[in-house]
């Protein structure tokens, strides 16, 4: 594992020196080099390093020889090879930038990890970064902080090194956003608990070997009978109803899963029983930052497409983009990305920091589902007839993008987590 390591910080920073060159260079003059995503490369950049560039950089070679040519193809089968796109990603380290060295990770801390989400948005589709999220930002922190050595052994590990494909198993019919509503079971008997119940917009689902499934243990409070166990997929009981026809995001396999009497090992009961909903708020956090610094790329090379259309595109025997109306609103989108880039950064140097970013992560996540709804309308506007065909990026956002605002806790629930921060959530009246 060590060998394993060293051989993709080797790879991954091999550049370094190069890179340091340039710091200094920067130091001296007011350049400011661009990355492929538009990211300025410079000294003072408040939260990423030369380090951070460089595995960037390794990313995007890959997304671009690996994954970019297939997209179209995958998009139009429903689904992509997880296992294999995994491999890839798990032999070249990006399944665990941020988890443990003796686990396979790279051990880094998580601004690492919203480096790589940031340069996953350069795959030209919305359901393929997704289902990466899941494995290494969703289904997995909660294990690997809370979970035992033989866990993370028969889990994590191989999820890191891409051998197995995750999912989260916590959403159901009737119970979304509202995850202390769930209903599915976990009953002890003896060493072992019963699982009945279902899933619902299981990513991953038709795929996955395992899942992170969140479950009443007891008949407690809501928010305290919850906990989070590794469960088998091939296990008997376990029913992959349906894969599930969505409206974007086409290329990730979307499944409703159902548990008839599923036993699985007490021993794989994730940290303590009961805390379930407290690992999975915790988790929630990175998800939501996560998907903030993925959708901030796609809106860049949105923009970008954008303003190279309209510059060609004519009406009234002029570029479109020479209207006012269309630069001045793109200018207006630019400032909102750049807006959203900042507090994404600032919440994630904070997190590192170890401090609680719920507030902040939930307003990140607020604004990215909105501000990904308004980029896509407004440059899907500007492609005209185009921009209602399947043949370019802009309507594959829009499809894809809409997910933002009502996966991992819709916009309603974000605006009361920072009305619950605000001290303006309405009290419940006490009870007589």
């Amino acid at each position: 594992m060590a060998q394993r390591l060293n051989l993709v910080v080797s790879r991954h920073f091999s550049k370094l020196t190069s890179l340091s060159s340039t710091r200094k260079l920067n130091e001296n003059v007011s350049s400011k080099p661009q990355t492929a995503s538009g990211s300025e490369i410079t000294a003072d950049h408040l939260l990423y390093t030369p380090e951070h560039f460089a595995l960037k950089e390794s990313l995007k070679k890959i997304i671009d020889q690996d994954i970019n040519p297939y997209v179209d193809q995958w998009e139009a089968e429903g689904i992509f090879p997880a296992h294999k796109v995994f491999k890839l990603l798990g032999n070249a380290g990006f399944l665990g930038v941020n988890k443990p060295v003796e686990y396979g990770g790279l051990g880094l801390d998580f601004s690492y990890s919203i480096a790589v989400s940031e340069e996953l948005g350069n795959i030209r589709c919305g359901g393929i970064p997704m289902a990466i999220g899941v494995q290494t930002d969703m289904a997995t922190p909660a294990l690997a902080r809370f979970g035992s050595t033989e866990l993370k052994k028969e889990f994590l590990l191989p999820s890191i090194m891409g051998d197995k494909v995750a999912c989260l198993g916590v959403s159901e019919v009737g119970a979304g956003s509202d995850v202390a509503t769930i209903k599915t079971n976990a009953v002890r008997e003896g060493d072992e608990y019963v699982v009945n119940g279902g899933k619902m917009w299981t990513t991953n689902g038709t795929q996955a070997d395992w899942m992170c499934l969140l479950a009443n243990t007891s008949n407690g409070p809501s928010h305290k009978n919850k906990s989070l166990i590794c469960l088998p997929m091939n296990s008997p009981g376990v029913h992959i109803a349906r894969k599930i026809d969505k409206m974007g995001m086409r290329s990730s396999d979307t499944a409703e899963v159902f548990f008839d009497d599923v036993r699985v090992p007490c021993k794989n009961l994730i940290g303590q029983e009961g805390m379930g909903f407290t690992y999975q708020m915790l988790q929630f956090q990175e998800e939501r930052l996560w998907a903030c610094g993925n959708i901030l790329t796609m809106m860049d090379n949105i923009i970008q497409e954008t303003i190279q259309y309209t510059r060609q595109r004519k009406i009234f025997k002029m570029p479109v983009l020479y209207h006012q109306s269309v630069h001045f609103r793109l200018a207006e989108l630019e400032t909102e990305i750049e807006l959203l880039r900042s507090l994404l950064h600032r919440s994630t140097a904070l997190y590192i920091k170890g401090n609680d970013v719920t507030k902040l992560a939930s307003m990140a996540k607020l604004k990215a589902g909105r501000l990904s709804r308004e980029v896509g309308d407004s440059c899907l506007q500007y492609w005209g007839g185009m921009g209602f065909t399947s043949d370019v990026l802009v309507s594959r956002f829009y499809r894809d993008a809409r997910l933002l605002s009502i996966g991992g806790g819709a916009d309603e629930v974000m605006l009361s987590i920072i009305c619950k921060y605000m001290d303006t959530l309405p009290k419940a009246p006490p009870k007589k």
